[in-house]
């Protein structure tokens, strides 16, 4: 989608200050661009701060990481800017932290896996605005044609699997470990096997025993017995997956709230239920959150902080969850989700994995580089001669290189 911007900023007068802010847009058209939201927002601020001018720009995901990136690189960051990573800037000591910024009442109110993803070196920096989690999702024709309800645990979902694949299903379970978004299916897989990216302390610990468990589980048990469809998982992306999902293609898949929203468009009857594990259901699901930050570079650190408390207000914060079926960041604006009988229905699945979810390692500035090893080399090890140890072996080996390097 076009890049939508809002101009350059500048003083609205002697007195006025202007705070720039780089957002992400979470529409997918023009009719409900995230532009909209902001600038409803920042003129209700306005209204009643008249020495504040809110000036948005709002870009696609594809650009706005790179173009935040490129106005810090020139020397004129953004106020504040919304996100997909916070690190990098925090590691180069470019951001306030949340103590710097939100009242107490307010940086109280975030979920705490969320607000614990956004530490770096026991200091809050990163602020989660937006969330999401993983359930498995499933085909609710396709599973009552093959007679099998939802799986609870690995060895119920292989043979819901085979019963699928019986009668023809293409895709009875899709694996999508492509480039697109593998570090998310993956992560999935090993919470559900008892692992994870890292260890108790944070440490990466990529090849530990159960994540081999699980990745050679997957090879021999789901993929080699010809249970993932026609394309090999590793070229398989997370959007071809879920196209394939909404045109009745496929018996179930791991997805988050978005799939909802695009099955039921195609009239796809589904079912969600939390992600199976080795042995029963999963201890912990996977969260996924983006990211507020404030820039130090312009100052402002006061009416930046009185800005993101209006910003994380219960009001704003379910505005923009219910706009764009995600799932609200604060303690308070997730009970009211949850109280209410229309968002519970709709998310209150989701919602239920939130507090207990695992987000990947974003506070470590070497996630990044981490991350493209993930996206590509995952893929390899459950295909015909994958070798699940040695290739998590060398991406743990990879990831201890960048760790070593910063």
């Amino acid at each position: 989608m076009a890049a939508l911007l809002a101009g350059c900023g500048g003083s609205g007068g002697s007195d006025t200050i202007t705070l720039k802010l780089v957002a992400a847009d979470y529409g997918d058209s023009a009719a409900n661009s995230s532009k909209k939201y902001w600038d409803k927002l920042a003129k209700a601020y306005e209204a009643d701060h008249p020495d504040v001018k809110i000036d948005v720009s709002v870009y696609s995901w594809t650009d706005v990481d790179r173009k935040v990136k490129e106005m810090v690189a020139d020397g004129d960051a953004p106020d504040l800017a919304q996100i997909g990573a916070y690190a990098d800037y925090a590691a180069q000591d470019k951001l306030y932290s949340a103590d710097d910024l939100l009242s107490i009442p307010t940086q109280a109110d975030f979920l705490a896996p969320l607000s614990k993803a956004g530490v770096v070196n026991r200091v809050q920096y990163g602020m989660p605005f937006a969330a999401s989690t993983r359930l498995l999702f499933y085909n609710k024709k396709l599973f009552s044609s093959a007679g099998i309800t939802a799986p609870e645990s690995w060895s119920e979902l292989q043979a819901a699997a085979k019963k699928l694949k019986a009668r023809g299903v293409k895709y009875p379970y899709a694996l999508p470990l492509g480039p697109e978004e593998a570090q998310a299916e993956t992560l999935q897989w090993l919470l559900s096997g008892g692992g994870g990216y890292t260890d108790n302390v944070g440490s990466y610990d990529i090849d530990a025993k159960p994540n081999v468990e699980t990745f050679n589980w997957l090879k021999n048990e789901l993929v080699g017995k010809g249970l993932t469809g026609p394309t090999p998982p590793a070229k398989l992306n997370r959007a071809q997956a879920f196209a394939a999902f909404t045109r009745g293609e496929v018996g179930m898949l791991n997805g988050h709230p978005t799939l909802m929203r695009m099955a039921a468009k195609k009239g796809v009857k589904f079912g969600m239920v939390p992600m199976p594990g080795v042995n029963g259901k999963t201890q912990a699901t996977m969260g996924v959150a983006d990211w507020m930050m404030a820039f130090k570079q312009n100052g402002h650190r006061k009416e930046v902080g009185e800005f993101l408390n209006f910003v994380y207000s219960k009001k704003n914060v379910l505005d923009f969850s219910r706009e764009y079926d995600l799932l609200p960041v604060t303690t308070s604006a997730s009970q009211a989700m949850a109280d209410d009988k229309e968002d519970s229905a709709k998310l209150g699945s989701f919602l239920k994995e939130l507090p207990t979810s695992q987000l990947y390692p974003v506070g470590r500035t070497s996630w990044a580089q981490v991350s493209v090893q993930i996206k590509k080399y995952i893929g390899t090890t459950v295909a015909e001669n994958g070798n699940p140890e040695a290739t998590l072996g060398q991406i743990e080996a990879k990831a201890a290189a960048e760790e070593n390097a910063r």
